[in-house]
């Protein structure tokens, strides 16, 4: 008897618990319908469980809204990588269009030059610098073939580059400015005072043997002079930054800041007419029983 009156009660809970888990599922499953059916039942179980039932609708209606923004999310992240690949390619061709842009104004700007300064010009490109770091200069696509010989000067629109020491059939070697086996016959604009130019370890150059008479000063000019060297009057070296005058010296020097900068520079006019001959690295190419750079 007292198994059987315990019992019931526990029975009648799980039963409940099973009715309220299967309310739940209901709910969840399909809490529309379920809202509906209550509403139509109305009275106190409507009421008690329209609350919840609004909630996990609520609840239910979240969770679709989420996800369609979730949906929708994918979708801008996928258009947006889409778009960053287009944004790549076209960066990439952007800078194809600048370099051949910057290659076109180069090329213009020499033949430009060629035909209003010098008509005895031969254009060429950089295909090589040293790699030694024994002398400063650079390799031509240019030779023999093309009517370039040793001590033809090179120059840009900007200026002086430097001064041809050797060739073969197709290509040829630039002694630059920069270096100090170089020298250029100079003339300051200003005072018109005349001097060597040359390289400087550096990398930058020097003008040696001013009268210490000569009146210079920082930001003058220094162009060819004419005299020597492969290069007409005119032609733009540098500016004077830095005047080292001493007591006691037969000359002053000053330091110069190339126009050109001859490390970026990749297209260049070889100069064919002659203008005297620069003797400098010849000379010293023959004390030393070496052939020049």
């Amino acid at each position: 008897m007292w198994m059987a009156h315990s019992s019931s009660p526990y029975g009648a809970k799980r039963i409940a618990l099973i009715c309220f888990a299967l309310l739940l599922v209901a709910l969840f499953l399909f809490p529309g319908q379920i809202q509906g059916l209550l509403q139509y039942l109305g009275g106190p179980v409507g009421y008690a469980v329209g609350i919840p039932l609004e909630t996990v609708a609520s609840i239910d209606a979240g969770i679709a809204n989420r996800w369609e923004q979730y949906v929708a999310l994918q979708g801008v992240r996928e258009e947006n990588q889409q778009l960053r690949k287009e944004m790549e390619w076209l960066r990439g061709q952007h800078s194809q269009l600048r370099e051949s842009a910057a290659a076109t104004e180069r090329l213009t700007a020499l033949l430009q030059f060629k035909e209003q300064a010098l008509p005895t010009m031969i254009a060429a490109q950089v295909i090589g610098r040293d790699a030694t770091n024994r002398y400063r200069s650079i390799i031509l696509n240019k030779g023999e073939s093309d009517g370039i010989k040793p001590d033809m000067g090179v120059v840009t629109p900007a200026g002086v580059v430097g001064r041809v020491v050797k060739t073969t059939g197709v290509s040829s070697v630039v002694l630059l400015v920069t270096d100090p086996n170089n020298a250029i016959a100079g003339l300051i604009q200003r005072t018109r005072d005349e001097g060597i130019v040359e390289g400087t370890q550096q990398g930058l150059a020097r003008m040696k043997y001013i009268p210490l008479l000569s009146t210079l000063r920082d930001g003058d000019r220094v162009v060819t002079s004419g005299l020597v060297g492969g290069f007409p009057r005119g032609l733009m070296i540098g500016t004077i930054t830095n005047i080292d005058k001493q007591e006691g010296a037969l000359f002053q020097s000053a330091e110069l800041m190339p126009e050109v900068d001859v490390a970026r520079v990749e297209e260049v006019l070889v100069i064919q007419t002659s203008y005297g001959q620069s003797t400098k690295v010849v000379e010293e190419a023959d004390s030393k029983g070496k052939p020049a750079p």
